[in-house]
């Protein structure tokens, strides 16, 4: 592949006569070529003139792109300039960067970019040139991530329409449902609930506050503390660069709700958006978008995030892997825009998030544990009729992939936990619902936030509990009336409260 790289460097002044630019630029940007490109490739200078304190270079390579070659080039002549003539670069930018690269398939559409530049494919091979890219542009790689960008979006273009890959691997027999209705609507007419003062969120009585909390209950004493996991309770709004790292804010930015702050708590500074409430009963928008900041943070519908930013930079001892953590106390917000569906698909829910790490051996063994607490508690504690799948990785997803990954020895991946909801239809034709997840991320988090076992390599997992799909499940198949009930879930479930009568 083909790449060239035309900059524009701004002296701090003019080359005095003592210096000869005619051998001094060639050598020092043969040095550069040497030193970042080597034996991985060819490069050279193709062109350079200079005119009195700007000074035009161009650099061709094939293999690595010679961005880091500018890079070096502009240390060492201002390195040798300061020393012998007292000048020094002061300002480069790329005027024109182009460069080649393959796609694993020809895009079906237009591609874009934020950045000024011109893009063309022929069959899998492109030619991207990015115009104007600053002196941060050539240090961050912008080049790299635009190329990796490209790539990104033509194998989702070449992916849309497929479905997701699904796998079933297990099943658990037919059992005869005693309701066929949709549960939101029962507890709607049953007054247990009510849809909340903004979309998407409900006001759950506390009837089904007591069934929730029976959820819970069943899922710490006959999953989580029999293996060991301990609670901890952590802050829930994720900073912007915890998010980065994790990967969701350049994956799924529209599924957040973010967080803004109060410029001041000063109370004259607040007065005129006060004044206007009082005077017109209503928010003036203008006013307090004055008065706040821009997003600060978000409110995560994941709490693993904030999990592997307190370990991060730090070592596990030996003694305490794998470990074994989990919080319960966040109130989960996603937003699902025309998704939502009663009390299953919402944009704020309960959730408990156990995250385990440990050595990789260490996780497929407490995968098989996780596996056989959850087929009892469905099985046995619930009886609901449920089946699991592998299915496409969260974090593969988020990059336009399908498939698993160690397809054939299945270490890593995601896990779905499907039940049948009567109400939708026929077993074989309607839509179950996904109602538990199980994953091994292998080192994707550990590296990414400077993780490290005392020894060996170090993976992570989770395996997110969703309490009220959990109770949706449930209810769906089970229905309201306690006496049909399993009496493994009556022992949990106790006496329901008396609730509220409304006239």
């Amino acid at each position: 592949m083909e790449h060239r790289l035309e900059a524009e460097l701004t002296l701090s002044g003019p080359l005095p006569p003592t210096v000869r630019p005619d051998e001094l630029i060639p050598r020092i940007a043969g040095d550069a070529v040497t030193h970042t490109i080597g034996t991985r490739g060819e490069g050279h200078l193709a062109e350079w003139k200079l005119e009195g304190e700007h000074l035009r270079v161009v650099f061709e390579s094939t293999g690595p792109r010679p961005h880091q070659t500018l890079l070096a080039f502009v240390r060492r002549l201002g390195e040798e300039l300061g020393k012998t003539a007292r000048v020094g670069v002061r300002t480069f930018t790329a005027t024109r960067y182009r460069t080649e690269f393959s796609l694993d398939a020809p895009p079906k559409g237009p591609i874009t970019l934020p950045l000024p530049h011109h893009l063309t494919v022929e069959g899998t091979l492109a030619t991207l040139s990015l115009t104007s890219l600053p002196e941060e542009g050539l240090r961050d790689n912008w080049m790299d991530r635009a190329v990796a960008l490209v790539q990104e979006k033509a194998r989702r273009q070449a992916y849309e329409g497929k479905e997701q890959y699904w796998s079933l691997l297990s099943a658990s027999p037919p059992r005869e449902h005693h309701f066929q209705a949709d549960p939101t609507e029962e507890m709607l007419k049953r007054n247990w609930v009510r849809s909340g003062p903004t979309k998407g969120k409900w006001f759950l009585g506390p009837n089904v506050a007591h069934l929730l909390r029976t959820m819970e209950r069943v899922a710490l004493e006959e999953v989580l503390r029999p293996l060991g996991f301990q609670e901890v309770v952590q802050p829930h709004h994720d900073s912007f660069d915890i998010l980065l790292k994790t990967g969701h804010l350049e994956g799924l930015p529209g599924e957040f709700y973010y967080v803004a702050e109060p410029k001041t708590r000063d109370p004259a500074a607040w007065e005129r958006f006060t004044d206007l409430v009082k005077i017109t009963r209503q928010v003036p928008e203008q006013e307090l978008a004055r008065m706040v900041t821009g997003p600060t943070a978000v409110s995560c519908y994941a709490q693993c995030p904030t999990t592997y930013w307190w370990l991060s930079g730090r070592t596990l001892a030996s003694e305490s892997l794998p470990l074994k953590i989990f919080d319960r106390a966040a109130v989960s917000n996603r937003y699902e825009s025309g998704g939502r569906h009663g009390l299953e698909r919402v944009d704020e829910f309960h959730r408990i998030e156990p995250v385990f790490l440990g050595a990789p051996e260490e996780l497929v063994a407490l995968r098989e544990k996780l596996l056989e607490r959850y087929r009892h508690v469905f099985d046995e504690v619930l009886e609901l009729e449920w089946r699991t799948a592998w299915v496409t990785p969260f974090y593969m997803q988020q990059s336009g992939r399908v498939g698993v990954e160690d397809a054939q020895a299945r270490v890593k991946g995601t896990i779905d936990f499907e039940a049948y909801l009567p109400y939708r239809g026929t077993r074989e034709q309607s839509e179950w619902l996904e109602f538990q997840n199980l994953s091994i991320v292998g080192d994707k988090y550990t590296k990414a936030f400077s993780i490290k076992a005392q020894k060996g390599e170090l993976w992570s997992g989770c395996t997110g509990i969703g309490l009220e799909r959990w109770l949706t499940a449930f209810l769906a198949q089970k229905g309201f009336e306690a006496k049909d009930w399993p009496a493994g879930f009556q022992r949990y479930a106790g006496e329901l409260p008396s609730g509220v009568r409304f006239l």
